[in-house]
C-alpha cells in the first residue's frame, strides 16, 4: 500500500508539473504576441519613416508604386493582419533602409558575433562574481566584504555604456598596452582568435554581472550557513571546509542556476550599446541603426526576436527552479 501510494504521489506530480509547463508556456506565447501587437501598433502611430524621406524627391506616381510595395498604402489594421500572418511563418519583411537586408539574413550574418560576445561576458562576469561573492561570505564583516561590496555597488550603479566610453577614454591614443578600441575578429579568427578586440568589449559588460553575482552569490551563502543542515554538519563533526564545499557552497549554487538563464537573455540585450561604441559588426549595433533610421519592419523583427529571448529565459528560470532544488514542489496553483 505505501509503493502505491508513492506511485500515486509520484503522478500526482508529473501532472502537476505537466500543467505548470503547459499553463507557462500558454503564458509565453500571449506575452510574445502583445510585445509584436504593441510595437506594431506604436511604430505605426510614429510619424513619417525611413520610407518618407527617401521618396520625398520622386515623381508622386513613382511614391504610390514605392508605398504599395511595402503596403504602406494600406490601413494600419489590414497592414497588422498581413504582418502578423508573414511573421507567423518567420517573414517580417525587407528592410527599407538596407535593400535584400532581412532579419533572418541579418541574424545569420550577425549572430555568430554576438553570440561570442554575450558568451565571454557570462563566463568572465559570472565566474569573478562567484569568486567574489565567496570571498565575501567567508570574510563577512571585514575590510575584504566592505571593499567588494563597495566594489559592487558602483557598478551596478554605473551603467555598462558609461564603462565602455571609459574605457575607450582610457585606452585610445599612447597608451601602450596595444588594446584595440573597435573593431571585432573576423573570417577564422571569429571564434577562437582575435582575442585583443575583445578584451574590452567583454570586460566593460560583464562587470555589471560580476557585481550581480557577488551580491547574490553572498547573500545565498550567508542563508545557507545558518540553515539546519550545515548546523547539523558541523554538529557530527565535519571539518569547516567539508561543511562549506558539501553544504554552503552545494546548496547556494541553487538561486545562481536559476538566475542564469535570465541573465543570458539581460548580456544578449545589453550588448546593444557595447557592440555600438566598440563598433561591433553585432545584432546589437544593426538593431540601433535600424532605430536611428527608422526602419520599422527590421525593429518590429528584432524586437520580436529579443522578446522571444527574453521570455524563453524566464521559462527556462521557472523550470530550472523546479528540477534544482528538491524542497520545491508545484501542487495545484501555487509552487
Amino acid at each position: 500500500s505505501k509503493f502505491l501510494s508513492f506511485q500515486k504521489n509520484e503522478v500526482k506530480e508529473v501532472r502537476f508539473m505537466a500543467k505548470f509547463l503547459i499553463r507557462r508556456f500558454i503564458y509565453m506565447i500571449i506575452t510574445i504576441f502583445l510585445v509584436f501587437t504593441a510595437t506594431f501598433f506604436m511604430l505605426a502611430a510614429i510619424p513619417g519613416n525611413a520610407l518618407t524621406g527617401k521618396i520625398a524627391k520622386l515623381p508622386e506616381s513613382s511614391q504610390q508604386r514605392i508605398m504599395q510595395k511595402y503596403g504602406y498604402d494600406k490601413p494600419v489594421g489590414e497592414r497588422y493582419v498581413v504582418t502578423l500572418g508573414n511573421a507567423l511563418h518567420g517573414d517580417f519583411g525587407e528592410s527599407i533602409v538596407n535593400a535584400g537586408d532581412t532579419v533572418q539574413s541579418i541574424l545569420s550574418e550577425r549572430l555568430p558575433v554576438t553570440v561570442r560576445l554575450n558568451t565571454q561576458q557570462i563566463v568572465f562576469g559570472v565566474s569573478i562574481g562567484i569568486v567574489l561573492g565567496v570571498i565575501a561570505a567567508m570574510r563577512r564583516g571585514t575590510a575584504v566584504d566592505y571593499g567588494i561590496l563597495i566594489f559592487c555597488m558602483f557598478m551596478t550603479s554605473v551603467p555598462s555604456l558609461v564603462i565602455a566610453l571609459i574605457f575607450q577614454l582610457t585606452f585610445a591614443g599612447s597608451s601602450g598596452l596595444g588594446l584595440p578600441i573597435i573593431g571585432w575578429p573576423s573570417g577564422d579568427e571569429l571564434w577562437f582568435g582575435g582575442w585583443q578586440y575583445t578584451i574590452l568589449p567583454t570586460i566593460s559588460g560583464a562587470l555589471f554581472y560580476v557585481a550581480g553575482y557577488a551580491r547574490t552569490t553572498k547573500i545565498a551563502m550567508l542563508d545557507s550557513i545558518y540553515q539546519e543542515c550545515t548546523t547539523t554538519a558541523r554538529a557530527i563533526g565535519m571539518s569547516e571546509s567539508e561543511v562549506v564545499i558539501h553544504h554552503v557552497v552545494r546548496n547556494s549554487f541553487i538561486p545562481i542556476i536559476t538566475y542564469l538563464p535570465q541573465t543570458i537573455a539581460g548580456v544578449l540585450s545589453g550588448s546593444l550599446f557595447i557592440e555600438r561604441v566598440f563598433s561591433i559588426h553585432g545584432v546589437g549595433n544593426y538593431y540601433v541603426e535600424c532605430i536611428s533610421s527608422r526602419d520599422m519592419q527590421m525593429v518590429l523583427g528584432f524586437t520580436v526576436f529579443y522578446s522571444c529571448i527574453t521570455v524563453v529565459a524566464i521559462f527556462a528560470s521557472d523550470v530550472l527552479y523546479g528540477v534544482v532544488d528538491p524542497r520545491i514542489k508545484i501542487t495545484g496553483d501555487r509552487r
